[in-house]
């Protein structure tokens, strides 16, 4: 007899280029232990409609995303016009289109979407190269 596999539980990764056994060499650093998580399974999403796609997808179906982790360009110079004296402007109209949306809008999606249900959050990783980009992703969060 077949047997059914059921899956009640993803780690979503969002990244345009890497995948997650690419962070196993830094993340050690950022997370303060070697930490093996990026060795396991992830469910990978290259941009922000795929990473929206998917957490809708998985609370649809009852699947509770126990880990995610972020990058933060998620498009290479999809927005470098939008930098203000060294700040990106996260509100620039170039970033209605979803194909330029970031990490951030991702993270900032997430947030609401998850406050919306009623949910409590993942536990949550930035494993993006962007360092002003890891830190507005944190900030999103607090």
């Amino acid at each position: 007899m077949p047997y059914k596999v059921i899956i009640n539980m993803v780690k979503l990764f969002l990244d345009d280029v890497r995948d997650p056994k690419d962070c196993l060499g830094y993340m050690y650093k950022r997370i303060g232990k070697l930490n093996p998580i990026y060795d396991e399974e992830w469910v990978v999403a290259k941009d922000y409609d795929q990473f929206i796609l998917l957490v809708e997808s998985f609370f649809e179906r009852g699947i509770e995303i126990s880990h995610i982790s972020f990058d933060h360009d998620l498009a290479e110079g999809h927005y470098h016009k939008n930098m203000q004296e060294g700040v990106l402007n996260y509100d620039a109209q170039d970033f209605d289109d979803n194909a330029n949306k970031t990490g951030y809008h991702c993270a900032k999606w997430l947030k609401t979407f998850y406050e919306e249900k009623g949910l409590e959050l993942p536990k949550m990783f930035v494993h993006s190269m962007n360092p002003v980009g890891t830190q507005n992703i944190i900030n999103a969060f607090k």
